[in-house]
């Protein structure tokens, strides 16, 4: 299975955080599994840690280099996916896991995510 992981998941992941819940983890473990990072994550990462917000732990540069190490495959924004946010409803105001829910709408993945709110986009998210 595809899966796209949103930014908190992607960072607890890689930090072994135990916020990360256990099916989250076995998910992104398993070997059956192809686990893909946004290009938006990314950016959300660099915006958030430049910002010095404490839930960014690493700069942008560092989670590219980890996610990469750790074999996940970067999953780039492309038209579409930007195209795609026109098609979804306003259940989320936040533009990061907007285009999150569109680029796994649009590539035929799930999205893991805690965020309720992004829950309510449908079958394609798996609420971790």
């Amino acid at each position: 299975m595809n899966l796209l992981l949103d930014t908190q998941i992607a960072l607890w992941a890689l930090t072994g955080s135990e916020r990360l819940g256990p099916l989250a983890r076995a998910l992104i473990e398993d070997p059956a599994n192809e686990i893909f990072v946004s290009t938006a994550s990314v950016w959300e990462i660099a915006i958030k840690h430049a910002l010095g917000r404490g839930d960014m732990p690493v700069s942008g540069q560092r989670a590219t280099e980890l996610f990469s190490q750790s074999g996940y495959r970067e999953l780039p924004i492309a038209w579409r996916h930007a195209a795609a946010v026109d098609t979804l409803p306003t259940l989320h105001g936040d533009p990061f896991d907007r285009i999150l829910v569109a680029q796994a709408q649009t590539e035929s993945m799930r999205l893991l995510s805690r965020d309720a709110t992004v829950a309510t986009y449908g079958a394609m998210v798996l609420p971790v």
